[in-house]
């Protein structure tokens, strides 16, 4: 791809943020003795939370593509670090909802909090029209990235992976 293309330069800066944001979360993680996995667990539970959707330990396996018993132990750490806890549902009392404390919740914005509040100060310099416009990129971004995760792992690995597979007819250098 030509480096000047305006779409692969917004890829280029939309990874740079995304980046950022890893090396952000990761020294989160670290100050709290937590796993990188542990924050991003949260982050799903608090965006679960946020939809009113009833978060349970399956269900946040299925968000980090890890099985039952990673899962399980996730959600023992997390609990043991008084950050979730264990509920039954009232609607249906075999099913575990999992929980988000607010002790998660005040350690997140403790260190969160100045991050979010200038960016959002900045986004105030945007008119509700250049914010929709990046609101529907943000998106588009998102539910592309999110698919092709889905197809990779539906299809057993990476188009990446696969590239680098000789092919019929290729020795190793792709010839």
């Amino acid at each position: 791809m030509d480096d000047q293309d305006p779409g692969l330069q917004l890829v280029h800066l939309l990874r740079a943020v995304t980046v950022e944001l890893d090396l952000f979360a990761a020294e989160f993680a670290g100050r709290n003795g937590l796993h990188p996995t542990d924050v991003r667990a949260l982050i799903h539970l608090l965006d679960a939370r946020r939809e009113n959707l009833r978060a349970t330990p399956g269900w946040l396996g299925a968000q980090l593509g890890v099985n039952s018993a990673s899962t399980t132990a996730l959600v023992d750490r997390l609990e043991r670090l008084g950050l979730v806890r264990r509920e039954r549902d009232t609607g249906d009392r075999r099913r575990v909802l999992l929980v988000v404390r607010d002790e998660a919740i005040t350690l997140g914005w403790s260190f969160f909090g100045p991050l979010i509040g200038e960016m959002v100060t900045e986004m105030r310099s945007f008119d509700e029209k250049e914010l929709a416009t990046v609101r529907r990129f943000l998106l588009a971004m998102r539910d592309i990235a999110a698919a092709r995760r889905a197809r990779d792992r539906d299809s057993g690995g990476s188009a990446h992976e696969k590239a680098d597979q000789p092919g019929e007819g290729q020795d190793d250098q792709g010839n």
